[in-house]
């Protein structure tokens, strides 16, 4: 008899109807705790669907003394029992999450909807002020009311300026409407208890918190790494029966299924020293869906990243060789309002968005190194960024990675060779003719990083070892690629660098490739094979 299976709270972004409705709850209120204890006012930055919207809500709840829905959870018992425990403060939570924001002054009248139901709450009718006059009335008549200074709970904030992105007269509107209204939380501190905003970004120099430095930012402090995602050892621990189940599904030892679990949707630093933490929609979704797939990048293809990529002729493959580096400042700052620009710098935003995480820290250099968190961004912003050079890639005319995957198993060389003109073919290059080298060498790295997904597959860059190396049950490839000059110079450098050494043993059947591009036809001009 098969077991009912346990509700996981996929999607689900209300703490109360996630505790009032039995679904499956990974534990974070000690992080409710302790800013409570340490602070007055917070900024955290993380990526979308990594549960800040949950986390906000659990932070209404407590504020709102709504004690039954923490029954049996880690703030429970530190808050105790006495006279000032679970006392329901006045709490202003601003969600823009759910709302459309592209049309003509969608802010405001968002603001709108939120400040005229708490002005019917406490009594005040709606004035003629400006919204940040009318929010300054709320938080003082409120005190007045209750006696208890106010809670202000922005979830999302730049969502309005992701929305409008591309419009920069409607940008800079938006932002201008947000750090007007939000300035109030600085005014007015005496009436303020806690304030908590969440975004994907943190636009410093935009002016939106300049009005806001009192804010304490702890999108990069060790001590709250893991306040949203969720830990291995909180899957572990909290997960048993998925895991049991997707193992056995997927015909997987509990090693192995841990261990895909961990290469597919771990690997997010968001400190120096910080512990690594699962993606929580993936992971849910790896569970609801019992089979393991790239959920996340699924649900938001970042369109407007990978075009910015492309037209800036960006080195992709910096992502993955460990070699991007970054201080704290450069991470934490994005110009929002100077986007387009020529010599723009998109790694903070990529950092901020999830598509790079910190993979290591040098305390010395007060650096940080960047790269892929794991395979279901890698693998998914690859396969995004593919058809931006090469449209042909999206056709099934075998042209396409799965086909070329296939030539490459069953040893068809030549149909790799004519996939591979195919694709230089079809792009679209630039008036720009120095944009060539890029291309040749991006459209390389990317089919063979793809092609590691169902194959072996090493790049390499440095002197001395091959450019790339596939290797599939039955056959080595090793392949030297050479711009404007011979596929016999490449074939040269495979003899005398001795790449083909390490298989002498090996009974599968070795190819070495010689590929030579000419810059002149744009194309590959020479491929020859030897065995």
């Amino acid at each position: 008899m098969r077991v009912k299976p346990r509700m996981l709270p996929l999607g689900v972004q209300s703490f109360e109807k996630l505790r009032q409705n039995g679904y499956v709850y990974v534990d974070k209120t000690k992080y409710i705790y302790d800013l409570v204890q340490s602070g007055t006012q917070f900024f955290l930055s993380r990526p979308r669907r990594f549960g800040k919207s949950l986390f906000v809500s659990a932070l209404a709840a407590y504020w709102e003394g709504k004690r039954d829905l923490f029954k049996d959870l880690y703030i429970e018992g530190k808050e105790g029992i006495g006279e000032n425990s679970w006392q329901s403060y006045p709490v202003f939570y601003f969600d823009f999450n759910s709302d459309d924001l592209q049309a003509d002054h969608a802010l405001e009248k968002v603001l709108d909807w939120h400040l005229e139901g708490w002005e019917k709450i406490y009594g005040l009718e709606k004035s003629e002020y400006t919204l940040a006059g009318r929010f300054k009335n709320l938080l003082l008549k409120a005190h007045e009311v209750t006696g208890l200074r106010c809670v202000v709970l922005v979830d999302e904030y730049d969502k309005p300026l992701m929305d409008v992105y591309g419009d920069w007269e409607k940008d800079k509107h938006y932002r201008d409407v947000l750090k007007g209204f939000f300035s109030v939380l600085k005014s007015f501190d005496k009436d303020l208890q806690f304030v908590f905003i969440t975004g994907v970004t943190k636009f410093n120099k935009v002016s939106i918190f300049s009005d806001l430095n009192h804010l304490t930012d702890i999108s990069l402090n060790d001590r709250f790494s893991g306040i949203c995602g969720i830990t291995e050892k909180e899957m572990i621990a909290g997960f048993k029966p998925e895991i049991r189940r997707l193992m056995t599904l997927n015909q997987m030892t509990r090693e192995a299924c841990l261990q895909k679990l961990k290469q597919t949707y771990d690997g997010y630093h968001f400190s120096g020293k910080g512990e690594a933490v699962f993606n929580p929609f993936s992971l849910l979704s790896a569970f609801w869906q019992e089979s393991f797939g790239f959920y996340w990048f699924e649900s938001g293809t970042p369109t407007f990243l990978v075009k910015r990529l492309r037209k800036l002729c960006y080195d992709v493959r910096q992502f993955s060789d460990k070699h991007l580096y970054a201080t704290e400042k450069r991470i934490s700052d994005y110009r929002a309002g100077e986007m387009n620009r020529d010599d723009e710098d998109l790694i903070p935003l990529f950092y901020q968005t999830g598509y790079l995480t910190i993979k290591a820290y040098q305390a010395d250099r007060n650096r940080y190194s960047l790269g892929f968190p794991n395979e279901e961004v890698k693998y998914g912003f690859l396969d995004s960024l593919m058809p931006e050079y090469t449209p042909a890639v999206q056709t099934l005319s075998g042209k396409d990675i799965f086909s070329i995957c296939e030539y490459i198993e069953t040893g068809c060389l030549e149909n790799v060779r004519d996939a591979l003109t195919a694709l230089y073919a079809s792009i679209s290059y630039t008036s720009q003719d120095q944009a060539y080298e890029h291309y040749f060498q991006i459209v390389i790295y990317l089919v063979f990083t793809l092609l590691n997904q169902y194959v072996c597959t090493e790049i390499h860059s440095a002197l001395g070892r091959a450019d790339c190396i596939v290797e599939t049950e039955k056959y080595v490839y090793i392949f030297e690629f050479k711009l404007d000059k011979s596929a016999d110079d490449a074939l040269s450098q495979i003899e005398q660098q001795g790449y083909a050494k390490p298989y002498a043993a090996d009974t599968r059947k070795l190819f070495r490739i010689g590929v030579n591009f000419d810059s002149s036809i744009r194309n590959i001009s020479e491929w020859k094979v030897q065995t």
